[in-house]
């Protein structure tokens, strides 16, 4: 099996598949935030959340449905800033796998990632992370 990288190219190539793998766990994962409300652990993160509280309409009081899960929609993310985050820190993660999973294919392609490769996929990554 041919490689068109370097020794320091296949270190870069698993480093950088472990840290867009990182990032993007940490990216889907609802713990950005941790808290309590109503005497229950609250947690949310970009466009997840977990323990959250509901307007029971039946009992006309607040409860606290305890499970994980998405916004309804787009527009029910809390604010503007937290939907910017959603999409910027989504790009960036897909920007991140995009240069991580070409450089792993460099690992076994011969002339696949040429020196001016390498270097736009840096900034790729710069721009990603």
């Amino acid at each position: 099996m041919a490689s068109s990288l370097t020794c320091v190219g296949v270190v870069w190539a698993f480093l950088s598949f472990l840290c867009a793998a990182a990032s993007c766990v940490g990216f889907f994962m609802p713990y950005w935030l941790l808290g309590s409300q109503l005497e229950k652990s609250v947690s949310f993160g970009t466009f997840r959340r977990c323990s959250y509280p509901v307007r029971d309409e039946t009992r006309q009081t607040t409860v606290m449905v305890e499970q994980c899960g998405r916004y309804a929609s787009f527009q029910a993310i809390p604010s503007a800033e937290w939907r910017i985050c959603t999409v910027v820190t989504g790009l960036g993660c897909g920007l991140l796998l995009l240069v991580a999973l070409t450089a792993l294919m460099g690992c076994c392609v011969s002339e696949l990632i040429s020196r001016t490769v390498g270097r736009v996929a840096g900034g790729i990554q710069f721009l990603g992370g």
